[in-house]
């Protein structure tokens, strides 16, 4: 299914695989990236055989940000900077507000841009040498690709200043603590982890997750008559659904639900440190 230079995207019972795909830059973000990430984008929002996204990075690490050293290649005005950053605000809102489940597994090094990329997801799996910075301190930048936006939101204001304004590294245990990352696992688990997080999600109604996760999305900055209004009309749209009608019959009939958590079967007595909760 993958077509391009910079990403890698397949497809696996429901569950999209998008890596990134420049090992040998630690996979940071070059003019390349950024045209093909909104592509895939599109690919995997339009595809309703995909209920679930994985989105990791090839070789090691995750995303070690901006490409400095293609950016530094080609000279841009004030405006020009801020053209080019406007660009990707063209298509992150709609990558944050992805209708289906994004689950990003991160090993290695998230830092900047791609601290920022792992922010959008809703989930982050995380191994246990991942380490996450906000770098654009460094090099006297402000933090982008929507960190000013999601990052108070996930550890709270105080706490994103301190990550923002000092630049440090900070390590997958203290990312686990501050909320960044929702659990850990080894680095040759963590993939493998990730797929079965997001196969979870497969057999639930995308309509439901897609109108929960919008919703939540818009919670922080809306008031209580307007998320009211909103859980109205979705809900509307969720009881009138083939999905939820069917959920009911199974439910009067006394079968099991096609979507629980965890996965029928499972046990949770069996769960150790690093397994998926």
């Amino acid at each position: 299914m993958s077509t391009f230079k910079t990403l890698l995207l397949e497809v696996r019972d429901g569950v999209a695989l998008l890596g990134l795909n420049r090992p040998d830059a630690c996979n940071a973000i070059d003019e390349t990236l950024r045209a093909e990430l909104p592509i895939a984008l599109a690919r995997v929002r339009d595809d309703a055989a995909i209920r679930a996204v994985v989105l990791y990075g090839v070789g090691g690490h995750f995303c070690s940000g901006g490409d400095l050293r293609a950016m530094s290649a080609k000279p841009r005005t004030a405006f020009e900077s801020r053209q080019r950053i406007r660009a990707l605000h063209a298509w992150l809102p709609e990558w944050v507000n992805l209708e289906k489940p994004l689950i990003a597994a991160v090993d290695g090094a998230a830092f900047g841009g791609g601290f920022s990329l792992a922010l959008t997801a809703d989930f982050v799996l995380a191994s246990t040498r991942a380490s996450f910075c906000q770098v654009f301190a460094r090099v006297g930048l402000v933090p982008d690709m929507a960190a000013l936006y999601l990052l108070p939101r996930i550890v709270g204001l105080q706490r994103a200043k301190e990550l923002a304004l000092s630049a440090r590294v900070v390590s997958a245990f203290e990312a686990l603590q501050l909320g960044i990352v929702h659990s850990l696992y080894a680095p040759e688990a963590l993939l493998d982890a990730a797929i079965a997080f997001a196969r979870r999600f497969t057999q639930a109604s995308p309509i439901a997750l897609g109108l929960t996760k919008s919703i939540l999305n818009q919670s922080m900055h809306l008031d209580q008559k307007a998320l009211s209004e909103l859980e109205c009309f979705a809900q509307g749209l969720c009881m009138d659904s083939p999905y939820h009608q069917e959920s009911v019959r199974g439910f009067l009939e006394g079968q099991a639900p096609a979507f629980a958590w965890p996965a029928p079967g499972a046990a949770a007595a069996s769960h150790q440190p690093g397994d998926i909760p």
